[in-house]
């Protein structure tokens, strides 16, 4: 240690100031340890906060605006159409963020932790270097390791500040509506931001190197949005692969390899949305017993405890699925871990929602997970065509179906896809992890008209009592 340098000593140190960590940090002082955070950023939130979910979902919300809008027209009410001033769009997501970040900073104060601006590598298991900061060494007894991950590039292609191919955070930017943007990859992120850009005028492509878009969720459920986006978007590309991106000044050249024609096109813009990687690099736990796997992920058991016996790892860097949500869950274990408690991470049901226009969103078994394990099922869909709450909304093409045990009647799994999909995936979520049957579902009684009905229908399919759509009869 140099002569002069400030260092600092913590029961708990957490690393990373997205929502495992600040989760973190915020369980740990509530059963009183003495916490310390240390985040790059001026203040908590992380990427989700700053540079993904609350961004985006600001932007997708005008979005929606804009399409029910122009849609109203159809049920008697005409709007013109909306001017929109970028400034002022930007503004809004700005205010919204600024105003939950505060919110963070002031629950920390509140809860006494300690934050500290700078970036953190291990020197060894026991002592961290804090880099452009006044504090340059902080010795813990314990750390949680939260940094998260960052965008994945196009091969042989680094994203550049400003460049006219972006990641994510390029994109959330919104330096310009492009008159043409190409969107690389057919998941969640590349829709939702596909999605925004095409409300707002853009012209959008996208390209999916597999047969279908959001890979991994039930075709079914991905259907009406997939009938939506042909209508929004200027073209969507699968099995398709893009072999080369080439910027210039004012465009950028993009070679595919597929069934397109020409072979060769230019777009204003490019959004790069292949996927994440985790932040483990020059954090120093080669210094540490951490290990990490060949993907670049840190291991951890059910407590997140790391193969550092006092280090611990929560969020996008221990890998799965990268959701604020689980990151914040898997934080809180871990500092409950730390302080003595019994907790373990023990979910039955992790919920994963794509806020685009109709919303899908899934929890627990998926239909194509059952089928690949050989799994005994039944699967009750509900189509929205028989919703009268979807009939007043014009939201007819919405879909919602169960998962469930023949022999038992448990319900295993839960989609939807339609508007609002991203509140009614809760009840989903409770279903699974209470391990409830379809008739304590059916047996509950639902607001009517309201598309939580749904729900309750979908169950009665099972048990044979549903009002609006005909069920099989079973044996009384």
């Amino acid at each position: 240690m140099v002569m002069g340098e400030l260092s600092q000593e913590t029961e708990l140190l957490v690393i990373g100031g997205g929502p495992g960590g600040y989760a973190a940090a915020f369980r740990a002082a509530d059963l009183g340890m003495d916490v310390t955070l240390v985040e790059i950023s001026e203040k908590p939130g992380g990427v989700c906060l700053f540079r993904g979910c609350i961004p985006s979902k600001a932007y997708l919300h005008l979005a929606e605006l804009i399409h029910d809008a122009a849609h109203a027209g159809a049920m008697g009410l005409k709007f013109g159409s909306p001017e929109i001033d970028l400034e002022n769009v930007r503004n809004y997501k700005n205010r919204v963020v600024e105003k939950l970040a505060d919110g963070l900073v002031s629950l920390g104060k509140s809860r006494g932790v300690q934050r500290i601006r700078g970036r953190a590598a291990f020197e060894n298991s026991k002592t961290v270097r804090i880099f452009d900061s006044d504090v340059s060494h902080i010795k813990f007894r314990q750390a949680i390791l939260s940094t998260g991950s960052h965008p994945t590039p196009f091969p042989g292609v680094p994203f550049k500040k400003g460049g006219r191919i972006m990641n994510s955070t390029g994109a959330l930017a919104l330096a310009e509506v492009p008159k043409s943007l190409l969107v690389i990859g057919g998941g969640y992120v590349g829709l939702e931001l596909g999605s925004v850009y095409a409300a707002l005028g853009s012209r959008v492509s996208v390209v999916e190197l597999g047969d279908r878009l959001l890979p991994g969720i039930d075709a079914d459920l991905v259907e009406p949005l997939k009938r939506r986006l042909e209508k929004l978007f200027a073209s969507i590309m699968l099995n398709t692969k893009v072999k080369g991106l080439e910027e210039s000044l004012d465009r950028v050249k993009v070679t595919f390899e597929g069934d397109v024609d020409p072979a060769e096109q230019e777009f204003d813009r490019v959004l790069v949305a292949i996927g994440r990687r985790a932040n483990t690099a020059n954090i120093g736990v080669e210094n540490t017993s951490v290990e990490v796997d060949d993907r670049g992920f840190v291991k951890v058991n059910e407590r997140q405890q790391t193969t550092g016996e006092n280090i611990y790892a929560v969020g996008d860097v221990v890998g799965g699925m990268m959701l604020a949500h689980k990151a914040s869950y898997e934080g809180k274990i871990a500092a409950e871990v730390i302080a003595g408690e019994p907790s373990a991470f023990d979910a039955r049901a992790i919920p994963a929602v794509v806020y685009t226009d109709p919303q899908v969103a899934y929890c627990g078994l998926t239909e194509e997970e059952a089928h690949q394990q050989g799994k005994k099922i039944e699967v009750n869909r509900f189509p929205w065509k028989f919703s009268g709450r979807a009939a007043t909304m014009d939201a007819g093409e919405g879909l919602t179906k169960m998962i469930i045990d023949p022999d038992t009647g448990r319900i295993l799994g839960v989609g939807v896809t339609g508007r609002n999909a991203e509140s009614l995936i809760a009840e989903g979520v409770l279903a699974v992890e209470m391990g409830a049957l379809a008739q304590d579902i059916g047996l509950t009684i639902h607001p009517h008209p309201t598309l939580s009905e749904t729900e309750m229908e979908a169950a009665e399919i099972f048990t044979g009592t549903a009002t609006h759509i005909l069920a099989k009869k079973r044996s009384r």
